[in-house]
């Protein structure tokens, strides 16, 4: 399911490590231009007389010259302006601004896909016991009094169908098309070669050995899956050399949909 992704950012700006600050400051500072005064800039802004002194002390200590210019009351009344310092941090900061968003747009129409990326990033961080992890879309819900079947969508175009509780699927949330993760042990896949014959395993996964681990007992075997993807299953050494598993050969992956069991990121 493909997701609108926009990136946004704001720009900060420090002297010496120092938070010197950034769009709220310099709109106080802008506003108070306009209005001529610090009480009526500050309030259009949304922002206190007291928080209003405080930013604007923090930024002419930090300047190391006054940005503001208090003119004495008389004929024409008092005010404030800009100093000459003031106008120009005020110009620079809004040039900088722009780029900064013209900037930030450009990132955006380049982001297509970023969160489809971040969801699969975010399952590589789980930490399972589980062998065969697999990211996917939800593409069905079969709702039944007590348990629900659920059909997965994965790399490849392949589907895993799993059979979990229908209090799992609410607490999941889960929905059609929304992103969810399978796991499968390694214990629970049953490997098969050949054709014909009927089984009742529900996922029934086709690919290539492009890996075998012997081990004393057993021997954990690793299978290529169209487009891109892998599931491994664990079988006795036996079962590895009847089936003659080599290198380059086809097999299929067989597991139950109640051996499945399916999560959601973060």
């Amino acid at each position: 399911m493909s997701k609108e992704v926009a990136l946004q950012g704001e720009v900060w700006i420090t002297l010496d490590g120092q938070n010197f600050g950034g769009h709220q400051r310099v709109a106080l500072l802008a506003s108070i231009a306009a209005h001529g005064s610090i009480t009526q800039g500050a309030k259009a802004i949304g922002m206190s007389y007291k928080a209003a002194w405080d930013a604007i002390d923090a930024m002419n200590n930090l300047a190391g010259e006054p940005l503001l210019d208090r003119a004495a009351g008389g004929k024409g009344g008092g005010g404030t302006r800009l100093t000459r310092r003031g106008a120009q941090l005020v110009a620079n900061f809004r040039r900088i601004e722009h780029e900064h968003n013209v900037f930030m747009q450009h990132l955006s129409r380049q982001s297509q896909g970023l969160a489809d990326d971040f969801l699969l990033l975010q399952t590589m961080k789980m930490k399972t016991s589980a062998r065969n992890q697999f990211s996917g879309t939800v593409a069905a819900i079969k709702h039944g009094a007590v348990n629900d079947e659920i059909l997965l969508h994965i790399v490849g175009g392949q589907a895993i169908v799993a059979i979990i509780t229908h209090e799992s699927t609410e607490a999941l949330g889960l929905r059609e098309g929304g992103a969810a993760f399978a796991l499968v042990k390694a214990s629970s896949i049953i490997l098969a070669t050949g054709e014909g014959g009927k089984l009742s395993a529900r996922n029934q996964l086709r690919g290539t050995v492009c890996r075998v681990q012997p081990g004393a007992v057993n021997s954990e075997v690793t299978l290529a899956l169209p487009g891109g993807g892998t599931i491994a299953a664990t079988v006795t050494r036996d079962s590895e050399q009847a089936l003659e598993l080599e290198m380059g050969g086809q097999a299929t992956a067989l597991f139950k949909a109640s051996s499945v069991i399916i999560g959601v990121p973060e």
